[in-house]
């Protein structure tokens, strides 16, 4: 190992210094990122949003775009967030082959995944989004903006799924640029692409396409070059079965999140056009983007928690894991707080940044106050859900993507509609009563069964080195 590489392990020790500063210093530039991540699709539907002369189908179609790219993010999620955890505990231990090796086998599959998928979608793409609610004009303008996205699937997966890999390396800000770079390029491109060019949803399309390429671009130049700890080399991408059997089964917990958010989102738009039609699935689109922001802090603070805590577990630093659970846990609980009383307080202003059809925002009021009323519990699932990611506990991970979701949110959307005349209310209702069944199961069982277990392994660890 070179001086260089040499350094930067010893810079980016998470197992010295306070553990809340270690997570901080992680997690800041990594909200940044995510908001900024979270640019690439809010800053179309901002733009989409506000087009002249009414903007609810194509603000409609774009929502039916949402479970197709969450597929995408799915894929892209079981092998960079699988793999990014078991390169920071192989970091921990001191293993930098063993991390280039998962880091390779990860690249491997995002790219062979990523050829599939784009093959699969462009053939049937006319019965996908016909079942996820299309019909007429809205099919119409889905389809145009699918059809350019999904030749920018390479992009997109290599550089959100290898950019968890410069996180997992210590390397915040770093990650947190290759982002930005992407996003101030979609947010130029998009109003030109759309209103000077006059290409609507397919400039919207386009101008994603060229971002995610210049993201890509950036984040695989620093994974190939001498300034990082673990490098993307070429003996490295050759499978290995083993390998790629750990970064699924602790993937899969990503993808399944991701997986069962796309299902849901079929759910609702189904029940959505049956019992309010299109301008419901307008609202559900809205509430989905202000979620989305809403929740990018906790999800780049628990990001940024993940490489410290899967450090310090395989440095067998017990107690110092403890410790940054227990500041994940109490700042996202503070945080989710605010946000719950903010979106009860002053609705009006978040459906503002993506609608303001006088008949939306009359729709969306009572329907955001429904959907967001479990919101502070969110941060029971993100600390749990932490734990278990950054510690390599892949079973229980797996388990609790699927209690929340596909266990409860999904039935919940069918049933509660028909219950005591809910109708559009029921949909928006399993979403909070989702979020206190299952991030309570979450936390609880996180606590009982890993926090105390830490404690006890301290213990062992102190009586054997005192």
């Amino acid at each position: 190992m070179d001086n260089s590489a040499t350094q930067q392990i010893q810079t980016n020790d998470f197992s010295k210094g306070a553990v809340w500063k270690n997570i901080l210093s992680m997690a800041v530039p990594m909200m940044i990122a995510q908001v900024i991540q979270l640019l690439y699709n809010i800053v179309d539907r901002v733009y989409i949003g506000h087009l002249p002369g009414g903007s609810t189908v194509p603000l409609t179609a774009l929502g039916l775009t949402f479970p197709v790219i969450t597929v995408i993010t799915a894929f892209t999620n079981l092998f960079g967030m699988g793999g990014a955890p078991l390169c920071s505990i192989a970091r921990g231990e001191g293993n930098i082959e063993k991390a280039e090796k998962i880091m390779g086998n990860a690249f491997a599959m995002l790219m062979v995944t990523g050829a599939l998928l784009v093959a699969v979608l462009q053939f049937t793409m006319k019965p996908v989004l016909y079942t996820l609610g299309a019909g007429g004009d809205t099919y119409s303008l889905a389809s145009q903006y699918l059809r350019i996205y999904l030749w920018g699937t390479f992009f997109s997966m290599a550089g959100l799924g290898m950019n968890s890999f410069i996180n997992s390396q210590g390397f915040g800000r770093k990650g947190m640029t290759t982002i930005l770079i992407g996003a101030v390029t979609n947010i130029v491109l998009d109003p030109v692409f759309i209103f000077i060019f006059r290409m609507g949803v397919q400039g919207a399309a386009l101008a994603t396409v060229i971002s995610q390429g210049l993201s890509a671009f950036f984040v695989m130049r620093f994974l190939l070059s001498g300034k990082a700890v673990y490098r993307l080399r070429l003996r490295c991408l050759k499978p290995d079965p083993a390998v790629i059997f750990r970064i699924t089964s602790l993937g899969l917990a990503n993808f399944i999140m991701s997986a069962t958010n796309a299902l849901t989102q079929v759910a609702c738009n189904t029940m959505l056009k049956k019992f309010g039609g299109d301008l419901y699935i307008a609202v559900m689109t809205v509430l989905g983007s202000v979620r989305d922001i809403s929740w990018t802090t906790v999800q780049g603070l628990s990001q940024g928690a993940q490489p410290v805590l899967g450090y310090n577990y395989g440095a067998k630093e017990y107690r110092r894991v403890q410790q940054g659970i227990k500041f994940l846990a109490v700042t996202s609980a503070l945080y989710t707080t605010v946000i719950w009383i903010l979106t009860m307080t002053f609705p009006e202003p978040f459906l503002h940044i993506f609608n303001s059809h006088p008949e939306l925002l009359e729709a969306g009021v009572p329907a955001l106050h429904i959907y967001f009323f479990g919101f502070f519990m969110m941060s029971l699932q993100f600390t749990g859900q932490t734990a278990f990611t950054a510690l390599g506990l892949s079973k229980q991970a797996i388990f609790f993507s699927l209690l929340r979701k596909a266990i409860i949110v999904m039935p919940l959307t069918f049933i509660l509609p028909y219950v005591a005349g809910l109708e559009v209310n029921g949909v928006f209702l399993a979403e909070p009563v989702s979020n206190f069944i299952g991030g309570t199961a979450c936390f609880l069982t996180m606590y009982f069964t890993v926090y105390r277990k830490l404690g006890y392994l301290a213990k062992e660890a102190k009586a054997l080195n005192p």
